[in-house]
C-alpha cells in the first residue's frame, strides 16, 4: 500500500508548464473579451512583478507588453537595475517614471515626516526610517507598529507607535502605490492595454496591498498562486538569478525593510505552508513538523491570518451600491462565466 507523502514544501508544487499555459490562455481571453491589444506591468525589481512580466510576454508577445519602471526618494538605489534587468531579458519596451515630484507634491513626505515626529520629535531631514511589527509567533500579546529611526550619525531606536502616528505613516506611504498606479492606468489607456496587478495569494490573501494603488488593476495573474510557487515559477519561465535570490522588500521605506518584518512576521516559506495547511485543513501536528514552529506556534499564526483577513476585508470590497442595476450585474456576470 502507498503511503502518503509527508506534509511540507513539495505539496505546493505545481505542473509549470501547464500553469504557465493555463494563465497565459486567460490573460489572451481577457484581452480578447475586453478589446484591449496588451498589457502594462508596473516593474519593482521583484519576483512577483518579475513573473507577471514574463507570463504577459509568453501570453501575448513582447511587443504587447510594456514596462514602467517608477523609483522614488525612499527607493533602493538597485531597484532600477533589477526591474530593468527584467524588461531587458524578456525584451519589451519600457520607460522610467519618477515620481518623487508627484509624491512631493502631494504632501507624501511632509505628511510622513509629520506623523514619524509625533513618537520621534526631532526627526527630521537627513534621517531615515521604517516600521516593523514583532514575531506572530513569540507570544499572545497583541502586536503593535513600532518605527525604526536612524539619525544622520548612523544611530539607530525603536519607538512604539500611537494609533495617529501609525495610521498617518501608512496614510502618507499609500501615495505612493496610488501614484504609481495612476501612471500606470495612464499608459494603459495611452496604448489601450490593461493593467496588471501583482500580489500573490499570500498577499492577497492577507491583505498586503494598497486598495486603489497596487490593489487596483484590470487582471491579476498569480493571485491564486503562493509565493512559493511564483519563484519556482519564475525559475522556469527565466527570470533574472539575482531576482530570484533577493530576499523580498517593500522597497517603500528609506531604511532597508522585509516583507516579513513590516508585515507576515514570518518567512514566505513558513506561511506559505501555514496558509496551505489552514486552507486545506491539514493537522496541526503536520503544519509543525513541515515549519519547524510548534502546535502553540502555529495556532497564533492562524489567529493571525484570520484576523488580517477580518480587518482587511474592506480592500477587496466592491464599491457598495445603494440599489443593484440588473442589466449592469447580468452583463457582468455573463462576462465572469467565459
Amino acid at each position: 500500500m502507498t503511503q502518503p507523502t509527508p506534509f511540507g514544501p513539495e505539496s505546493l508544487a505545481i505542473d509549470l508548464a501547464a500553469e504557465t499555459e493555463r494563465i497565459s490562455e486567460r490573460i489572451r481571453a481577457y484581452l480578447t473579451a475586453t478589446k484591449r491589444k496588451g498589457a502594462v506591468i508596473a516593474l519593482s525589481g521583484g519576483i512577483d512583478s518579475s513573473v507577471t512580466a514574463a507570463l504577459c510576454v509568453r501570453a501575448v508577445g513582447k511587443q504587447r507588453v510594456f514596462g514602467l519602471h517608477m523609483p522614488e526618494r525612499a527607493s533602493s538605489p538597485e531597484t532600477i537595475e533589477l526591474s530593468t534587468s527584467v524588461s531587458d531579458t524578456f525584451g519589451f519596451d519600457s520607460t522610467v517614471e519618477e515620481i518623487a515630484d508627484a509624491l512631493e507634491a502631494a504632501g507624501c513626505y511632509r505628511r510622513y515626516d509629520e506623523s514619524v515626529r509625533k513618537v520621534v520629535p526631532d526627526y527630521g531631514a537627513g534621517w531615515k526610517s521604517k516600521i516593523v511589527l514583532p514575531s506572530v509567533t513569540e507570544s499572545d500579546a497583541l502586536r503593535i507598529y513600532s518605527v525604526v529611526v536612524e539619525d544622520p550619525d548612523g544611530n539607530q531606536s525603536r519607538h512604539r507607535l500611537s494609533t495617529e502616528a501609525y495610521l498617518g505613516v501608512v496614510a502618507a506611504t499609500n501615495f505612493k502605490q496610488r501614484v504609481r498606479k495612476m501612471m500606470e492606468y495612464y499608459h494603459a489607456d495611452r496604448l489601450n492595454y490593461v493593467t496588471t496587478g501583482t500580489p500573490n495569494r499570500l498577499e492577497y490573501d492577507q491583505g498586503f496591498f494598497v486598495k486603489l494603488g497596487d490593489g487596483s488593476a484590470d487582471i491579476k495573474p498569480i493571485a491564486h498562486l503562493y509565493k512559493s510557487q511564483v519563484y519556482a515559477l519564475a525559475e522556469h519561465l527565466g527570470v533574472p538569478e539575482t531576482i530570484r535570490t533577493r530576499p523580498s522588500t517593500t522597497d517603500t521605506y528609506s531604511l532597508p525593510q522585509s516583507q516579513e518584518e513590516f508585515y507576515f512576521s514570518l518567512p514566505y516559506q513558513r506561511m506559505d505552508l501555514c496558509l496551505y495547511g489552514k486552507n486545506n485543513d491539514v493537522p496541526l501536528t503536520e503544519i509543525a513538523v513541515a515549519t519547524g514552529l510548534t502546535e502553540e506556534q502555529v495556532v497564533r499564526v492562524f489567529r493571525d491570518i484570520d484576523q488580517k483577513r477580518k480587518t482587511t476585508l474592506y480592500l477587496h470590497l466592491e464599491p457598495e451600491l445603494i440599489k443593484g442595476i440588473p442589466e449592469i450585474s447580468h452583463s457582468l456576470s455573463r462576462r465572469s462565466a467565459t
